[in-house]
C-alpha cells in the first residue's frame, strides 16, 4: 500500500510538471514574431480582396456595423428618421423605459421596391425579368404564350409612355407564375441570380442586383445589432424575393422565411393537374413552380400575410407608397407597445429617378398620418455607394432645356 501511495504521488509531480511546461510553451508560441506572408498566401489574399471588389460590382457593397462607430452614418445628422429611430430603439431597448420592448416583440417591417432597393429602372425588378423572360430569354421566347407577350406589351408601353394599366399588377403576377411554371425553387433563384447580373440601363457601375440603398442598410443592420426582428413584405414574387436575398452579393441577411412576397402555387414534379387534396407527393419528386398567381401582397394583404405568418403586429414599419400605408398603420395600431412608422419620398433627381409630384404627395401623406418622412435629397450622403452614378439625370436635363 505504501509503494502504491508512492508512485501515485510520483506521477502526480509528473502530470503537474507536464502542465507547467504546456503553459510555458502556449506562452512562448503566442508571443511569437508572425512569419511573414509567402508569395502563394499573399497572391490568395490579392485574389480575395479583388473578388470581394468584383462582387461589389455585381451586388451592393458589403456594409459593417463597427462598435463605437454612428451605426447610421450615412445619415445626415438633421434627418428625422435618424434622430427618432435612435430614440425609438435606445428607449425600446431599456429595461427601465415605460417603452422597453422585449425582444421577442422587436417586429420591424420593411416593403421592398422603393424602401430597400431601387424601385423603377424603368420599372420594378420583377417586371423587367419578366420583360426580359417573354422577348429576350432564348431559352423561352418561343414558348411565350400571347398573354405574356400582351402584358410584356404593357411594361415596355409603360416604361416608355407612362400609360398606366389599373389591372398589370395582377396580370403580372399571372404572367411570372406561367412564364417560370416547372422550374424548382433552387432553378428559380438561379435564374434571378443571373438576371441581378445584368447591367442596370439607367445607372453606370451597378448591376441590378446592386440596387439596394446603402443607407436603408443601415438601417436593417442597426435594428438587427438591438436584436429586432425583420422582415421584409413585398408585391414582388415571393420566390423572386428570396431569390434576391439569397445572392451572395445582397447585403442584408435575412433568414428566407422572414422574406415574404406575392404568391404563386408549388406542386410536386409528377403531380400535374391533380388537387393537391388528391395527390401525395413521392419521394423520388421534387417540389416545382405550379404556374397558378395566387395572391398580390399589396396593401391590406400585407397585414394578413404578417399575421398569418410573424403572427404578431410590428412596432416599426418602413414603406414608400400608398401600398405601404395599410402595413404602416397596422404598426401603429399596436395596442401593446409604442410604434412609429416612416415613408420614403422619391425626391432625388440627381443620384436617383425621383419623382418630384410623387415626393411631394408622399410629404402630405407623412402630414396628415403621422408617419416620418425621409428625403432622399436631403437625408442620405449617398444612394448606392461610390462609384455609383445616375446617367438618367443628364438626359432629364436635355430633354427639359429641349422643350
Amino acid at each position: 500500500m505504501e509503494g502504491e501511495k508512492k508512485t501515485a504521488g510520483t506521477w502526480r509531480i509528473v502530470a503537474i510538471v507536464a502542465i507547467c511546461a504546456c503553459a510555458v510553451l502556449a506562452v512562448l508560441y503566442a508571443t511569437k514574431p508572425s512569419a511573414p506572408a509567402n508569395d502563394a498566401t499573399t497572391e490568395a489574399a490579392s485574389a480575395d480582396a479583388s473578388a470581394t471588389e468584383a462582387s461589389t460590382n455585381e451586388g451592393s457593397a458589403q456594409l459593417t456595423l463597427v462598435e463605437g462607430e454612428d451605426p447610421l452614418s450615412l445619415w445626415s445628422d438633421d434627418a428625422p428618421l435618424k434622430k427618432k429611430l435612435v430614440d425609438y430603439v435606445e428607449a425600446a431597448t431599456d429595461e427601465s423605459s415605460a417603452d422597453f420592448v422585449p425582444v421577442e416583440d422587436r417586429i420591424a417591417t420593411f416593403d421592398f421596391d422603393g424602401t430597400l432597393f431601387c424601385e423603377t429602372d424603368p420599372n420594378y425588378f420583377d417586371y423587367t425579368m419578366l420583360v426580359y423572360r417573354v422577348t429576350q430569354d432564348p431559352d423561352y421566347i418561343d414558348k411565350a404564350s400571347d398573354f405574356e407577350k400582351a402584358t410584356a406589351a404593357k411594361i415596355i408601353d409603360q416604361n416608355e409612355n407612362g400609360t398606366k394599366y389599373d389591372e398589370l399588377p395582377l396580370e403580372h403576377g399571372q404572367c411570372i407564375a406561367s412564364a417560370f411554371k416547372g422550374m424548382t425553387v433552387d432553378e428559380f433563384y438561379d435564374y434571378v441570380h443571373e438576371f441581378m447580373k445584368t447591367d442596370m440601363p439607367s445607372y453606370t457601375g451597378m448591376k441590378r442586383g446592386g440596387g439596394f440603398y446603402q443607407p436603408m442598410v443601415q438601417v436593417v443592420q442597426y435594428l438587427q445589432a438591438n436584436d429586432f426582428d425583420v422582415y421584409v413584405m413585398s408585391g414582388t414574387d415571393r420566390l423572386i424575393m428570396r431569390g434576391i436575398f439569397s445572392a451572395d452579393t445582397c447585403p442584408i441577411k435575412l433568414p428566407l422565411d422572414h422574406v415574404m412576397g406575392s404568391d404563386e402555387t408549388l406542386v410536386g414534379s409528377n403531380q400535374g393537374d391533380a388537387d393537391g387534396l388528391d395527390y401525395t407527393f413521392g419521394q423520388d419528386e421534387k417540389l416545382v413552380t405550379g404556374g397558378t398567381f395566387l395572391m398580390k401582397t399589396l396593401k391590406e394583404n400585407k397585414c394578413y400575410i404578417i399575421q398569418r405568418e410573424v403572427a404578431k403586429q410590428p412596432v416599426l414599419s418602413f414603406g414608400n407608397s400608398s401600398g405601404d400605408f395599410a402595413m404602416d398603420n397596422y404598426a401603429l395600431s399596436n395596442p401593446t407597445y409604442k410604434s412609429a412608422a416612416f415613408q420614403l419620398c422619391c425626391d432625388d433627381l440627381e443620384r436617383e429617378n425621383g419623382n418630384t409630384e410623387k415626393a411631394e404627395s408622399m410629404l402630405k401623406d407623412c402630414e396628415d398620418n403621422g408617419y416620418v418622412p425621409v428625403s432622399m435629397k436631403n437625408d442620405w450622403k449617398t444612394i448606392y455607394g461610390d462609384g455609383v452614378t445616375y446617367t438618367g439625370a443628364k438626359a432629364e436635363v436635355e430633354v427639359a432645356e429641349a422643350a
